[in-house]
């Protein structure tokens, strides 16, 4: 019976992901991306090795998510993603198994029948790789502007993994070293090696953007979404200006509060901490302690904040003012960008408007401002 090895490519350094951790070491429903790539392959029965390449300063990360799996010592890629698994295949030179499957580790919902489909594959062809046809119309641009239509047919869209019977893929990667290829297929196809294109599936998808995690997420079913509110008032007195979502406005009036007072981003704190139970913000910082007399807001909510990332994501934030004065209409945009920078948001993601109260109440009689806002949150851990 033949013997495979798989190599499961995680030496990348998730760039275009952003954020300060891996793509690959993030969480997705209560285990990570790269362990979940792991498992599917070890799940199959079918491989005698399975070797994971990871960055050298990554080591710490790759052992907190995957030192228990029983796997050998990853292997330390290289500059680029074919120097990585070069490095694997000369790992598994001494090995000699008969085929090899590679797979990027950003693919953590590969299934058992494309395994196998590829697999099965290698037992007549040298090569054999994963793809879904396409389906979309394609368009060649030219600075922005479509100038063509693509024929669709006969066009697929590759994953992974790709199989190979070792030696071939081996010896090709040798003689491709310091070219700059694609995957592994191209580096096959350069040497005059035929590959099979076998069914894929649509959901063995490659993460990419924090959008592609939140669909996985959801394909996994494990996503723990929540939504936290938060309400606060403040009195207004004589004065020369307010602090509202951390910008300054000026008015003959100022807010009234052991810190600055602004109540958008007071609001929006209680928000943060009711989506992860963690309380409320006169629990964080009481107003019968000095340390926060005057004290700049910001410094709740980048609290808050931290809190939240230590379990997971903030999705987005909403902030609802109400005054009669100032007009909040021509500082919105400041606003804005101000609670985005405190929460390392895209301002996308977060929404301030206004409201008056049609002369009712206190707000209308301009007494005092209030604030209500709203928080999503991811939990991931």
């Amino acid at each position: 019976m033949p013997r495979h090895a798989a190599v499961i490519v995680a030496a990348g350094t998730g760039e275009r992901f952003g954020g300060s951790l891996p793509k690959q070491y993030r969480p997705l429903a209560g285990s990570s991306v790269l362990r979940r790539s792991v498992e599917a392959f070890r799940a199959s029965g079918r491989f005698g090795d399975i070797v994971v390449v990871i960055r050298d300063e990554h080591r710490a990360l790759y052992d907190a998510t995957a030192s228990d799996l029983g796997l050998p010592d990853p292997v330390i890629g290289g500059a680029t993603r074919q120097d990585s698994v070069r490095a694997a295949l000369e790992w598994l030179a001494s090995h000699a198994p008969d085929g090899v499957l590679v797979h990027d580790a950003a693919r953590p919902l590969v299934d058992q029948d494309t395994i196998a489909r590829v697999l099965d594959a290698l037992e007549t062809a040298e090569a054999a790789i994963a793809a879904v046809p396409v389906v979309d119309t394609i368009k060649r641009a030219e600075g922005g502007i479509a100038s063509g239509t693509v024929d669709r047919s006969g066009l697929w869209q590759a994953q992974t993994p790709q199989g190979f019977r070792f030696a071939t893929l081996l010896a090709a990667h040798r003689a491709a070293a310091g070219e700059s290829l694609t995957d592994d297929a191209a580096v096959a196809e350069r040497q005059g090696i035929a590959v099979r294109i076998v069914e894929g599936h649509v959901d063995n998808f490659k993460i990419t953007t924090e959008a592609d995690l939140t669909r996985a997420e959801r394909l996994l079913g494990g996503a723990d979404i929540r939504t936290g509110t938060g309400f606060d008032v403040h009195r207004l007195v004589p004065g020369d200006g307010v602090i509202l979502c951390g910008v300054h406005i000026p008015h003959p009036f100022k807010l009234d509060g052991h810190s600055d007072a602004d109540v958008g981003l007071h609001a929006l704190t209680d928000a943060l901490l009711g989506a992860i139970g963690a309380g409320d913000i006169g629990q964080h910082f009481p107003p019968s302690d000095e340390r926060w007399r005057g004290a700049d807001s910001a410094a709740f909510l980048a609290h808050a904040a931290s809190l939240v990332r230590a379990r997971g994501t903030i999705l987005n934030v909403d902030v609802t003012l109400m005054c009669e004065r100032p007009k909040i209409g021509p500082n919105r945009a400041a606003m804005v960008a101000r609670v985005a920078e405190i929460l390392q948001l895209d301002p996308e993601r977060v929404s301030v408007k206004a409201t008056t109260t049609e002369r009712l109440g206190f707000t209308g009689r301009e007494e005092g401002i209030a604030a209500q806002a709203s928080a999503s949150v991811r939990i991931e851990r």
